[in-house]
């Protein structure tokens, strides 16, 4: 069963007659085959119709879709031979970021991003996807081993924002963040970063700052949250639209500033509704951007990461 968003209730009540139809001509002998033949054709072209032109608060309420594929989604079905690695050898081990060694296609990488969880038990356990500095201290650990063994960096990067408790503050959340930022310019192998679904404020830009940077179509990425933004300007979050339209925060926006370098294709109605169409889209995209980064030197990937960074804006 999908879970429809509030744009969304016209395309659901026209799937909820479709079924109604079915179980019709399932219990009896009424032929409505071509009734419900229209009525597919009609929810297929709202369905297409919808998604071409989602504004950009739509498109932050599908990329927090609680169906959208999830880090651990992406390891089954984009990476084999997964190892994760946990802690940070310093205090504990962060569950909103998880990381390892895998294989991507015949490349061995390491691969490091936000889980979010997709029930409440899991949602608790990983935090809501908000990392604490033991989180990025673990993906600081992560990437210095990637360096050491000559490994490529994937990130999938799925956070509203690194968690902002008072814990996290005592334990140094911006020296972490700061930390783990520095290390992903430092890195001597090629860095790939996918946003997957919210890509917020520091917390994403701390697995973010790499060679190529990918976000999928209905993704959204930002400073700061559109009802965090609202707050701030207008004092109340039932702005939130207002503030996600003038922020930008979508993938078309972003390619076109220059804060990103690709857009991967959702399939119609968002990865949600086909997720392993959606993971292998991304998979595909990624195993190429690790091809156009092969061969390079480590010296020349780093000028390229602070090249491309230091231009956003210009």
């Amino acid at each position: 069963m999908v879970s429809f968003l509030e744009f969304e209730k016209p395309i659901a009540e026209l799937e909820a007659r479709i079924i109604e139809l079915r179980a019709t001509a399932n219990a009896g002998d009424i032929d409505i085959s071509g009734e419900i033949d229209k009525l597919e054709q009609r929810a297929s072209k709202m369905l297409v119709d919808t998604y071409a032109k989602l504004s950009p608060w739509q498109k932050t309420q599908v990329a927090r879709h609680p169906d959208r594929p999830h880090f651990k989604d992406y390891v089954a079905g984009m990476f084999d031979n997964f190892m994760p690695l946990a802690g940070d050898r310093a205090f504990s081990d962060d569950q909103a970021i998880i990381g390892g060694f895998a294989t991507l296609g015949d490349r061995r990488v390491v691969v490091i991003g936000h889980e979010k969880g997709d029930d409440t038990a899991s949602r608790v356990r990983h935090n809501f996807g908000m990392a604490k500095p033991e989180g990025y201290r673990k993906a600081i650990r992560l990437m210095q081993l990637a360096d050491r063994f000559g490994l490529p960096v994937v990130t999938l990067v799925d956070t509203s924002g690194a968690f902002p408790g008072v814990q996290a503050e005592e334990r140094g959340q911006a020296e972490a963040i700061a930390r783990s930022t520095e290390q992903c310019l430092a890195l001597g192998v090629p860095m790939v970063a996918a946003v997957v679904g919210e890509g917020g404020s520091g917390g994403a830009v701390a697995l973010a700052a790499a060679n190529r940077v990918l976000m999928f179509e209905h993704a959204v990425y930002s400073v700061i949250s559109p009802e965090g933004c609202a707050s701030i300007l207008w004092r109340t979050a039932d702005k939130a639209s207002d503030a996600a339209t003038a922020m930008q925060v979508t993938a078309q926006h972003l390619k076109s500033l220059g804060v990103i370098d690709r857009i991967v294709p959702e399939p119609i109605g968002g990865a949600h509704r086909e997720p392993v169409q959606a993971i292998a889209s991304l998979g595909t995209a990624i195993g190429q951007e690790l091809d156009s980064l092969s061969g390079i030197s480590a010296d020349a990937l780093r000028t390229d990461r602070a090249d491309k960074f230091l231009a956003i804006g210009v």
